[in-house]
């Protein structure tokens, strides 16, 4: 078993992605990423046959131990689903995951790990990325969902604030693409199927300026909470709405700068989707000696 070569993997609502992370020199191997679609609500065999074969790509000899970051919830440790009432992945409710892909690829179950996603993300970033170097650190997820994460003297873990009550509702359902989507159809009568429709249209109509506004207000709300929660020294942001970022960030510091007394540092994330990768391999950094 090669300990200096990880296979990180992403597994997300409609795709899963996989590379080969270098933990030795804290690095992403360039063009060995496998990216596939795949259909959440397929059966099981599908799904688990997907992830096989995506992982076996970067993977074909078995060689290298599988770190994959994955959304919750989900037993960890076990390697078992308990993902259920999210419209997603339905059909691996109890299944032992590690079990299953350990068979498909041939190689031993102790080779697979897992890792709660949002806090791959984070972990990623004070790996290699953008908060590298820093020892208190938050990390948010901008996507179909919320993620939130905590890195502290080394230790990253899943801060799990998406359920935090707001409006009556979770703040998850205003901080994520269904939030943005949902309040321009209020403003407009007129459904979008992502935020990325959205930004297309932002320069002509003011509909969409107006929800991204919105947006702004309610994540301020949340990362106010966040911060007076943590007190961190960085906060990092990822997800694919992050790649709207001048579109609401601008208003987001501007408003948290007049309610936090010590204002964190504040970058959006350095490495897209591959964070996610590079924790996900982090979960076998014990097995590897650092400069």
């Amino acid at each position: 078993m090669n300990k200096e070569f990880v296979v990180g993997v992403d597994v997300g609502g409609s795709h899963i992605t996989a590379g080969l992370i270098d933990l030795a020199n804290k690095s992403y191997i360039t063009n060995t990423e496998v990216r596939k679609r795949v259909n959440s609500h397929a059966p099981a065999e599908e799904i688990i046959g997907i992830w096989a074969e995506t992982i076996a790509e970067v993977n074909p000899n078995g060689e290298y131990c599988v770190g994959i970051a994955m959304p919750g919830p989900f037993d960890y440790e076990n390697g078992i689903s308990l993902i259920k009432g999210f419209n997603k992945y339905e059909e691996l409710y109890q299944l032992n995951i590690r079990e299953l892909l350990a068979e498909k690829l041939n190689i031993k179950g102790d080779m697979i790990r897992f890792r709660n996603d949002a806090e791959a993300f984070l972990e990623g970033e004070v790996f290699c990325g953008v908060a590298k170097g820093y020892t208190n650190v938050i990390g948010i997820t901008l996507g179909t969902g919320l993620g939130s994460s905590i890195s502290k003297e080394g230790v990253t873990i899943d801060a799990e604030l998406s359920v935090t009550p707001y409006k009556g509702e979770i703040i998850e359902e205003f901080v994520s693409t269904r939030g943005i989507v949902r309040t321009y159809f209020n403003l407009t009568g007129k459904r979008v199927e992502n935020v990325k429709l959205l930004e297309q249209i932002i320069d002509t109509d003011e509909s969409a300026r107006e929800a991204f506004k919105i947006f702004a207000t309610d994540l301020t709300w949340f990362l106010h909470q966040f911060i007076q929660k943590t007190h961190p020294d960085f906060l990092v942001i990822g997800g694919n709405i992050a790649n709207g970022w001048d579109l609401f960030m601008n208003q987001v510091i501007a408003d948290l700068s007049k309610l936090v007394e010590k204002m964190p540092r504040i970058e959006k994330s350095s490495m897209g989707e591959f964070s996610a990768l590079i924790g996900g391999a982090c979960c076998f950094k014990s097995l590897t000696t650092f400069d």
